[in-house]
């Protein structure tokens, strides 16, 4: 009797552990992780890249000093507007005012003496070539009148053009040399800002611009990270590219009416570049490891494999891959956190142009 109850109560164990074996075997399954798979896009499309830019000033010339002597006077001050024709410096004008007059009392004896010798000449009391050497006298102490003016005149320096004044190194009363650096003037009503293509970049642009017919209109994000309300135009590209760079400068212009830009800044370039087959992933289905960009391959085991790329440009939710993907590879698209290389996962495949339309958030 007592070993028919024990046989009894065994049974009933080992039924109650298949029993809860098969069930935990039922949640496991019930609660198994299905992952969302989909694949890149292979489409043309255009992106908004960003170029890193110096900004020069349509005209920027260095005044210098023609003439040496002492800085007189100095009638403007460091960042100030000036007309075309304003009077800037004056370096004492004392030793070239006397050359000036020394050279007038030259040329006046020049044409007295040229005056008496076609006097003579006429009478035939000297030869026609004394009178020649009279006549090449007077035009050489002309010339040296017209160089002796130029001089006085270098000792006056105005502006050529209409500018703003940079800084003035020099104070006054200082012994300028010839030559020496007096300031720079910088014409800011357009300015010139540059930036570098890289030749891909270049030949997409170059048929855009076919496309278009026209020139290519760009942005300036200014140092503050604010847009210049003021579009500018691709003019000028260089005729070579850089050989160790690969790229090839580009030239645009953008009008500066109230003056905010200035010679010598800096910014980004925004311009629109077409991309054509280009391979787009959305940026979810991508993680960073130092830096670098990855995305998780399914293959045809089921099983996920890391796979480094390289982003060529981003767009609001969405990578356009440089090297790494084709449009066939199938990728994970969520819970790109909580799996590991090799795993083995079931998944569900989201057709790429379902998953574009509906892309709000990045990875989690």
């Amino acid at each position: 009797m007592k070993r028919s109850s024990m046989l009894v109560v065994g049974l009933f164990a080992l039924l109650c552990f298949a029993s809860c074996k098969s069930s935990k075997k039922e949640e496991e399954k019930e609660g198994e992780t299905k992952y969302l798979v989909t694949t890149p896009v292979k489409m043309d499309t255009s992106v908004t890249k960003e170029y890193v830019s110096q900004i020069r000033s349509f005209r920027n010339i260095e005044l210098r000093a023609q003439e040496k002597g002492y800085l007189q006077n100095i009638y403007v001050d460091e960042g100030q507007f000036v007309k075309e024709g304003q009077l800037l410096f004056k370096i004492m004008p004392k030793v070239y005012e006397a050359e000036l007059e020394k050279a007038q009392a030259e040329a006046q004896a020049a044409e007295i003496e040229l005056q008496n010798t076609k006097s003579l000449a006429d009478k035939n009391v000297v030869s026609k070539n004394e009178l020649a050497m009279a006549q090449a006298n007077l035009a050489k102490a002309k010339a040296e009148l017209s160089l002796a003016k130029v001089h006085l005149a270098f000792t006056d320096i105005k502006a050529p053009f209409d500018g703003i004044i940079d800084r003035l190194p020099l104070k006054l009363g200082s012994l300028v040399d010839e030559g020496e650096l007096l300031t720079s003037l910088s014409d800011n009503r357009q300015m010139y800002v540059y930036f570098n293509v890289s030749e891909p970049e270049y030949l997409n642009y170059e048929e855009g611009v076919k496309e278009k017919k026209g020139k290519m209109p760009v942005n300036l994000l200014m140092a503050n990270s604010e847009v210049f309300k003021h579009t500018g135009n691709v003019e000028t590209i260089e005729s070579e590219f850089n050989n160790e760079t690969g790229n090839i400068a580009f030239r645009a212009t953008f009008p500066n009416p109230e003056g905010l830009l200035r010679h010598g800044e800096t910014g980004k370039v925004q311009m629109v570049v077409p991309l054509k087959n280009a391979i787009v992933i959305p940026q979810k289905a991508t993680f960073e490891i130092q830096d670098k960009h990855y995305v998780f391959i399914v293959d045809k085991d089921s099983r996920v494999k890391s796979t480094e790329i390289t982003v060529a440009a981003e767009m609001p939710d969405l990578f356009v891959v440089g090297d790494g993907l084709s449009d066939t590879d199938k990728i994970l698209l969520e819970g790109v956190q909580k799996v590991r290389d090799n795993d083995k996962i079931t998944y569900e495949f989201e057709e790429p142009a379902k998953v574009i339309s509906h892309l709000r958030l990045k990875a989690e």
